[in-house]
């Protein structure tokens, strides 16, 4: 159970009022309450080691729910293989899709603009961020909208794709509630009979290469923490068991990996500036334990900022590169979920941006060597099925140090 359970959720705060709550509360002012804790750039894991060492060990999955971190290979027959060496640009390179799982035009332009680019880019990976199957999610694991609104459209981009659960996916009464987190298990069934999706577990970790890795992604499910209605299942409330498990296996995976570069993907953000708003306030809701994201901007404050190079997230219908902050603890907040939907065209939030678009749809391209993390923004134009390079992000420092070095 979160520690500031009882800390009512609290509107999101542009970087300098962040920063200036925490100077207030330092300096014995007025005290703004809020699940950040950490006012200043530093590394988390040294302050995170001890309390979230403990917390990793009360509560750990069970066998039959502990989430596949070993050697990606799992999948269905003739499943397409993980890279298991850079390209021949010296680099793994990722596309990144998000809220793409409409079946409509707009999917299939976003999609074919992305597969000219495979070839030429060396793109050996792809990561789906949520909304996989609009509206409502799958009715089984066999429905036909997995061909329709993902194996079609993507047909040609033969890589592995790292899949996560969105809001629509999980469906309750209401499209998009997230209100029944149990349906997700049927995209997770799904993995075993698809060439391209990829999803072990609810949630897991895929490090590449495995023997060695450079980069490891952790795939999170951010449903239960941030639905629009209450969870009446005990096992997905946003402190119920499944999330508690998750938690704790997120931040000792973290701990443990010994990738140069780590990134958290999940469907809902942290930071953003799309009219959604930000973990914490989501769409405008500042009251109780659902809705507003309150616990999972916990989780991210003090599970994975200052300890992840990235957090890549959709949600927002948009494409943002986000600056690293003090309040991050240097860790980037990426939203790219404008794969087949689009938003009003404007910002409604302040968080520091390298790049943003909020009208056009598009993808990006993520590109990890040794030496640096490139994110590349593509822009798509529908009518002719072709991507602009909108925009370049350079990162050549990690966030926080492997867990070993080499000698």
């Amino acid at each position: 159970m979160c520690e500031d359970e009882l800390i009512p959720p609290q509107a999101d705060m542009t970087e300098r009022e962040w920063l200036r709550a925490g100077s207030e509360t330092t300096a014995g002012g007025p005290s703004m309450r809020t699940t950040g804790r950490v006012p200043q750039w530093v590394n988390r894991r040294t302050l995170l080691g001890g309390a979230m060492a403990g917390a990793a060990l009360t509560v750990l999955p069970s066998p039959a729910q502990s989430p596949a971190s070993a050697a990606p290979r799992l999948g269905g027959p003739g499943a397409f293989p993980f890279p298991e060496h850079p390209n021949g640009k010296g680099e793994f390179a990722v596309l990144v899709t998000g809220d793409a799982g409409t079946g409509d035009e707009a999917q299939y332009a976003v999609a074919a603009a992305a597969r000219d680019l495979c070839r030429t880019e060396g793109i050996g990976l792809a990561v789906g961020l949520g909304d996989n199957i609009y509206e409502n999610g799958p009715e089984s694991d066999d429905d036909s909208e997995f061909q329709d609104k993902f194996e079609k459209p993507n047909s040609g981009i033969d890589v592995p794709w790292l899949m996560v659960l969105g809001n629509h996916d999980c469906s309750g009464l209401i499209p998009g509630s997230g209100g029944d987190p149990s349906r997700g298990d049927r995209e997770v069934a799904y993995a075993a009979t698809s060439r391209r999706w990829y999803m072990p577990s609810r949630y897991y970790s895929v490090p590449l290469p495995a023997a060695d890795p450079l980069v490891e992604f952790f795939a999170i499910d951010t449903i239960p923490w941030s639905s629009y209605v209450a969870q009446l299942d005990p096992h997905y409330r946003w402190d119920g068991p499944y999330m508690r498990e998750q938690r704790s296996w997120l931040d000792g995976a973290l701990r443990a990996s010994r990738a140069r570069w780590k990134v958290v993907i999940g469907h809902h953000p942290y930071l953003n500036n799309g009219k959604h708003g930000s973990a914490g306030s989501y769409d405008g809701f500042e009251i109780g334990n659902y809705t507003s994201g309150v616990h999972l901007k916990d989780m991210y404050e003090n599970v994975v900022c200052g300890r992840a190079d990235l957090i890549l997230s959709g949600h927002d219908h948009t494409l943002q590169i986000l600056e690293p902050t003090a309040r991050t603890g240097g860790t980037r907040q990426v939203v790219c979920g404008a794969s087949a939907k689009t938003e009003d065209g404007k910002a409604h939030f302040g968080h520091p941006a390298a790049w943003q678009n909020f009208s056009d749809n598009g993808f990006m391209v993520l590109k990890v060597s040794g030496a640096r993390l490139t994110i590349d923004a593509y822009t798509v134009d529908v009518a002719t099925r072709k991507a602009t390079l909108a925009h370049r992000t350079h990162q050549t420092r990690p966030v926080a140090a492997p867990a070993r070095t080499h000698a």
